[in-house]
């Protein structure tokens, strides 16, 4: 029972560090992703087998207290944590490039429709302002999302696409630091509209959903829509992308902590298998 209960240890220990590896290869393979968020590794303790309770002192029979007596079942992968704090400035050179100076999320659709400029259905967040308008019109992002406004009203929020005239002739299209978007129609300014920003809460509760997307969830608490430079949201730089914010220093040295501890738990399991031997072989 000892030798098995030892083993399960070991092997937990093991999975936990090899989880702990995964985050760090997933770090390091996005070093150079724009917008990538790292994330690291929480460890804690298994369940414990209770071999005695700890009692109190018995002056009375000239008994002193006693701890506890528990056996630990080894360790486990508790959470991964993003980094959320901003990487540096990328320069691009593209005129529509953005990189949010400061806290903030760009708003971006997800799986919805279109009517009358207004956006209906879910949105999704994201750091990277990899932004053009497409063939329709439409201001998007490096995936072809569109890129939203949004006002909020009575608790209720109004979503709304950024939308040129194609069939004018379009010129001076420009995105200010306040995310107002401007252009000229056959020369006459259009009516701006304003890139929207999301804060939460707690944006480390936030869900990744691949692309450089996040997810709200009731830990992150719901997004407050703003406009870039209002409240604690970021403004706008153009022409730069945010950079990822993965410290390559401190992956590698993770790395190798997490490494020697899956060395040695891999060291119980030879040692548990030695100790299995030897009783195997008794005659």
């Amino acid at each position: 029972m000892a030798l098995a209960r030892c083993m399960t240890s070991a092997i937990s220990g093991l999975k936990a560090h090899q989880d702990a590896m995964d985050i760090v290869g997933n770090n390091i393979a996005n070093v150079n992703t724009n917008g990538f968020k790292s994330s690291g590794a929480s460890f804690r303790d298994s369940l414990y087998q209770t071999l005695s309770d700890g009692g109190g002192d018995n002056a009375a029979n000239g008994l002193a207290g006693s701890n506890p007596a528990q056996i630990g079942y080894g360790a486990s992968l508790s959470g991964v944590n993003m980094d959320m704090t901003n990487g540096g400035q990328s320069a691009t050179g593209r005129a529509m490039d953005c990189y949010i100076n400061g806290g903030g999320y760009f708003v971006i659709s997800n799986k919805g429709t279109v009517s009358s400029g207004e956006y209906s259905g879910t949105v999704q967040y994201s750091r990277l302002g990899e932004m053009k308008f497409d063939d329709a019109g439409y201001l998007t992002d490096g995936n072809g999302n569109y890129v939203l406004s949004a006002t909020t009203a009575s608790g209720s929020t109004t979503y709304s696409t950024i939308k040129q005239d194609i069939s004018k002739k379009l010129t001076d299209t420009a995105i200010g630091s306040d995310g107002t978007v401007s252009w000229k129609e056959d020369g006459t300014a259009n009516t701006p509209k304003t890139i929207a920003i999301a804060t939460f809460p707690n944006d480390t509760g936030l869900k990744q959903l691949g692309n450089g997307y996040y997810g709200a969830t009731s830990n992150s608490g719901a997004a407050t829509y703003r406009k870039p430079g209002e409240g604690d949201a970021g403004k706008l730089v153009t022409g730069v992308l945010e950079a990822s914010n993965v410290d390559l220093a401190t992956e590698f040295s993770n790395m190798i902590i997490y490494e020697r501890g899956y060395q040695a738990n891999t060291k119980i399991i030879t040692a548990e298998d030695e100790m299995l031997q030897t009783l195997v072989n008794m005659k």
